[in-house]
């Protein structure tokens, strides 16, 4: 991929959610937002040669993305079959279909193999109470590298997480996220919530 904008650009041509599950807060992850996630990790020198986990991928954006910049494999996992269905025709879609991949319909609970990165837009606990604390406590069990997006009022949570499980913020990219009206009850047609993700580097 050659530039931040082209990957843009193939991420927004992906299949999003059709029927996003109001429990699981399925929010499809921007594809600039995503773009920019990816460029900066990719960057970092945190994307190409690497194993990475998509954890709650929903359509897979961010595994996607991670294998078009060069990953060495990537893990899809999620708990609802309809999205590790979207991601399978979104990989057939871009042609990675044949890249080394393994799409894992799974509870993040679930998940046990090792690998260098975690990237993931995770609940943001509205719906299921510390939800998004059960994705950050499995990603700082299985990688060295999480990037994780939050709300920005989870600021103090993240910090004082991440120190007690001996990882430190290096980076924190902030953005407003565009959620359109995609489920029953939201009223207005689109509403923008600020958030920001953090890259979380484990300390030993």
């Amino acid at each position: 991929m050659a530039s931040k904008s082209s990957l843009a650009v193939a991420l927004s041509r992906l299949k999003q959610f059709d029927n996003p599950k109001i429990l699981l807060e399925q929010y499809s992850t921007d594809s600039e937002i995503a773009a920019e996630i990816l460029w900066a990790a990719y960057m970092q020198g945190d994307i190409q040669g690497k194993i990475v986990a998509d954890l709650g991928c929903g359509p897979g954006i961010f595994g996607i993305g991670a294998l078009m910049l060069g990953a060495k494999k990537v893990f899809f996992v999620d708990r609802d079959e309809n999205a590790i269905s979207m991601t399978k025709e979104n990989l057939e879609y871009t042609g990675l279909k044949d890249s080394d991949c393994e799409l894992m319909l799974s509870d993040v609970e679930g998940f046990d193999k090792k690998v260098d990165v975690v990237l993931m837009n995770p609940p943001f606990g509205t719906k299921i109470k510390h939800h998004d604390k059960v994705f950050l406590g499995k990603a700082f069990s299985i990688a060295k590298v999480v990037y994780s997006i939050h709300k920005v009022e989870s600021k103090g949570f993240i910090e004082a997480f991440s120190k007690d499980s001996d990882f430190a913020v290096t980076h924190v990219l902030p953005f407003d996220m565009r959620l359109g009206r995609t489920m029953a009850h939201h009223k207005k047609k689109a509403v923008v919530v600020k958030v920001a993700c953090w890259r979380l580097l484990k300390l030993s």
